[in-house]
């Protein structure tokens, strides 16, 4: 009975790995181009470009790995004590003892300690993305143990996104300027560069300038549903949510194509809205947007900027 149960872990194990395949083969396809994307084999986060995501991967490598990792050897160590000295032969007469209270108010305090340890300095990381930069209040950047160090210029790009069912819609709040962004259909997948990420490229990146604050306004269609912006090397995730503007800003330092998608489960099309925000010189931007103001079409204004 005991290998019965065993081969059928090991049947459900492998349909597992077998099911985590195609994943693996859609990490397999995205190369160089772009920069904020998933690597194959990638364990780490992804490449940060922007203060908020300092702080996150600061936060991460500094106190979650390392408290996880303490707790994992914990228990691995009581389970080795365990089995060695508690088995049933260095035990032939059992326990009979029910309760310890002191072992119960360890395990009960200890815990909660652990969680307000991590819960501190996580709430300066929240409040530094949630707040727009004004020019005067300093974020954490990669010390979150500090009280906050580096200095953000205010914003002067200000983005509305939109989510709609399934695409999004920006806007260039001060220059009235907007433009649907939509995953890319069979006829361009088929166009693609190679190493180019097939699920994750979209046909109109939304363009900022580099080395700039920009503004995020999040919202969606009043008649639609809930969604999410996620930009992963930015560090930023917002819900979408119709009837209701959440903010969040990010200052990327390095020009290239970032990419994210909808995190939010939306509907039949929830995994095919991607993101995707293409940062270029603050002269690059500027050609940009005049070329839009003029002819108030994309296509137009993103032949202004360098080939990929």
């Amino acid at each position: 009975m005991v290998t019965g149960q065993f081969f059928r872990k090991m049947g459900a194990v492998s349909a597992a790995a077998l099911a985590l395949m195609p994943a693996l083969a859609s990490a397999q396809e995205i190369g160089a181009v772009g920069r904020g994307h998933p690597e194959p084999g990638q364990f780490h986060l992804q490449e940060s470009v922007t203060p908020i995501m300092d702080s996150i991967v600061a936060f991460h490598d500094g106190i979650l790995m390392w408290t996880i990792t303490g707790i994992v050897l914990l228990v691995l160590v009581l389970l080795v004590i365990i089995m060695v000295r508690f088995n049933a032969k260095a035990n032939p007469v059992p326990a009979r003892f029910t309760h310890n209270t002191l072992i119960e108010v360890i395990w009960t305090v200890v815990p909660i300690l652990i969680l307000v340890v991590i819960a501190i300095p996580s709430f300066g990381v929240l409040s530094d993305q949630m707040t727009v930069p004004d020019g005067e209040r300093k974020y954490l950047g990669a010390n979150i143990f500090s009280l906050g160090e580096v200095e953000v210029p205010a914003a002067t790009v200000t983005v509305k996104a939109s989510g709609e069912q399934w695409y999004w819609n920006y806007e260039y709040v001060d220059q009235g300027l907007a433009f649907d962004s939509n995953i890319l259909s069979e006829a361009e997948i088929a166009e693609l560069k190679p190493g180019q990420p097939r699920l994750l490229a979209v046909n109109n990146e939304l363009v900022v300038p580099v080395n700039t604050t920009v503004r995020m306004q999040v919202t969606a269609s009043p008649t639609g549903v809930i969604h999410a912006f996620a930009v992963p090397s930015f560090g930023i995730k917002v819900d979408a949510v119709p009837g209701r503007l959440n903010e969040t800003w990010f200052n990327a330092r390095e020009t290239g194509i970032y990419y994210g998608q909808c995190s939010e489960l939306c509907g039949k099309d929830h995994a095919y809205m991607p993101i995707g925000v293409r940062v270029v010189t603050v002269e690059e931007y500027e050609a940009f947007i005049a070329a839009f103001e003029e002819s108030r079409d994309y296509a137009t204004a993103a032949a202004t900027l360098p080939a990929l």
